[in-house]
């Protein structure tokens, strides 16, 4: 924990001089995302508030509002905990995740298409693939699809993903087994730029559709292992 604080110390500068609630609940969200809070940690006022530097209130407040993002929950008696999915909520963030992703590619119009960014991560996950840092891998991963939504230049789209991505990751976190889980996907993330590279939407959108169907395959199959059905099972001990 003392780790995890000298962290938030070092995030303190982000607030500025006018400390909401909504930048604390967006460095949460981060550090979450970031594993720095795993599923199931007790996230303590005094510590966070302290290493922050923001009063009670603003930090309750941004509970509140990562709580109503399905990224923390309150435990009557017991205080504030990072959420531990179910199977039923992985299945409904890949459920939204192709509902979105995929009408981005659908509807991204003529190309050529600003693909910089996008080639760019691809490229952090191939080099991180052959350092052996996984996480890594998992991290490029994420900002991929994550800067594939962006390509639809839309802030509303680009809020609701950015909490999709972050619960995402809470499951990640817990299969724990991130050479497996992220490997397959270099490949397949390069597949879908080359197609969008080479101006073909339809051929793009099918291979993220079947991307997105064997990811929750295969996250499906090692969470129910791990956490079972209602997210107890194997539910760490804080």
């Amino acid at each position: 924990m003392a780790e995890q604080m000298g962290g938030l110390a070092d995030d303190r500068a982000l607030l500025g001089r006018t400390s909401t609630a909504e930048r604390v609940a967006d460095i949460l969200r981060s550090r979450i995302a970031e594993g720095y809070f795993p599923p199931g940690t007790r996230l303590s006022e005094d510590s966070i508030g302290g290493a922050l530097g923001v009063s009670r209130n603003t930090l309750r407040e941004a509970f509140r509002l990562l709580t109503h993002e399905r990224l923390l929950v309150h435990e009557l008696n017991r205080g504030v905990f990072v959420r531990v999915l179910t199977v039923e909520d992985v299945e409904d963030i890949y459920r939204t995740r192709r509902l979105v992703e995929c009408a981005v590619v659908r509807g991204l119009g003529d190309p050529p298409y600003a693909l910089d960014a996008l080639a760019e991560v691809v490229e952090h996950g191939r080099t991180a693939a052959r350092e052996g840092d996984w996480k890594g891998v998992g991290t490029a991963n994420i900002h991929f699809h994550r800067e594939l939504v962006a390509l639809a230049a839309s802030e509303r789209t680009d809020e609701l993903m950015r909490s999709v991505f972050a619960e995402l990751r809470l499951a990640f976190h817990v299969v724990d087994e991130p050479q497996r889980l992220h490997e397959p996907y270099i490949a397949r993330n390069v597949g879908i730029l080359q197609a969008l590279q080479d101006g073909d939407r339809d051929k793009a959108e099918t291979l993220l559709a079947a991307y997105l169907e064997v990811s929750l395959e295969r996250v499906v199959e090692v969470y129910r292992r791990r956490v079972g059905e209602d997210g107890q099972e194997g539910r760490p001990v804080v």
